[in-house]
């Protein structure tokens, strides 16, 4: 028996602070999406990527990094590095179990006018997470995991 197995690959985008960086970083995340087959991932990996680099953005003075990684044949992590070292919710919180009262137990102020797209983080994203980073990188990394 043979066991094929697919290389792992990941890719990094160094972005400037720049409102347009969002709208560059999803573009670049669908074109390494369809090259690795990977199409289906694209609308929830998008929406999600779009979130984090546009926090990126409003929350820290200086560049960000976007780094999208192969995880398994049909899983991707999408990372977003900033300056800023505070870690906002829901990366601080456990996430909910999935199921039909997890949207119930969310007490989020769904009237805001803003602060609601870290929400989509917990409701679409499979897993997140954050570490704070010392050193060269100093700041922040947040990532999210998308799979089938």
């Amino acid at each position: 028996m043979y066991t094929t197995v697919t290389p792992s690959w990941a890719y990094t985008l160094r972005l400037p602070h720049d409102p347009r960086s969002a709208g560059i970083a999803r573009s670049t995340l669908r074109a390494v999406l369809r090259s690795h087959g990977m199409d289906r991932l694209t609308d929830t990996a998008e929406l999600l990527t779009s979130e984090l680099v546009s926090n990126a953005y409003r929350h820290s003075r200086g560049p960000c990094a976007l780094r999208v990684r192969a995880m398994a044949p049909e899983r991707v992590r999408v990372g977003v590095w900033d300056t800023n070292p505070a870690i906002p919710a829901p990366f601080t919180e456990t996430p909910a179990p999935p199921g039909p009262d997890a949207e119930d137990a969310d007490d989020t102020d769904t009237t805001a006018e803003d602060g609601r797209g870290l929400l989509l983080v917990r409701l679409c994203a499979e897993r997140h997470g954050a570490y704070r980073l010392d050193g060269a990188h100093r700041g922040k990394l947040l990532w999210v995991e998308c799979g089938p």
